[in-house]
């Protein structure tokens, strides 16, 4: 049975995520990073490098790694996000990969609730019953987030942001 387009499509979009928070980023730049609020409580210094270290389990051990200067400061981050990957693609896009610990429908409804306070317009999204994306913009950013389902991580979930400056 051949697959519709749209199934290939979400399977290609799925599999680049698997590999994007499965990369290292080896050009992470050195700026001057700012704290997700988890990282701020958190005493220990991140990793050595551009990954945060995660338990066989797949949850983050470590401390969070600060989020990138570049990243949009108003872009809302949930509470308690540990990033665990930060790498900076040509064109200027940023991408930021993170664990949530509150689980899918709470991650979810915070960010259908928290982007458009922020001035976040949503477009083209969906949710499935383990994950959902959505492209949102603002007049400075453009960007995509991702969520998806972790079974080796208790109620975490796995949240990427993708974003460059609005043209």
């Amino acid at each position: 049975m051949k697959p519709t387009p749209t199934a290939a499509v979400l399977a290609a979009a799925v599999l680049s995520l698997a590999a994007l928070t499965a990369c290292s980023a080896a050009d992470q730049h050195a700026k001057a990073p700012r704290s997700t609020p988890h990282a701020k409580k958190q005493a220990t210094d991140p990793p050595i490098g551009n990954a945060a270290r995660a338990a066989s389990g797949g949850c983050p051990t470590t401390a969070s790694l600060p989020l990138p200067k570049d990243f949009p400061e108003n872009l809302p981050v949930p509470q308690g996000a540990v990033v665990t990957s930060v790498e900076h693609r040509t064109g200027g896009r940023l991408v930021v990969a993170t664990v949530v610990p509150s689980g899918f429908d709470t991650t979810l409804a915070f960010l259908h609730q928290q982007l458009p306070n922020a001035g976040y317009t949503p477009q083209d999204g969906e949710v499935e019953e383990d994950d959902a994306e959505s492209n949102f913009s603002s007049a400075n950013v453009r960007g995509r987030w991702t969520l998806r389902k972790t079974p080796d991580c208790q109620k975490g979930v796995y949240l990427t942001y993708l974003t460059s400056a609005a043209p």
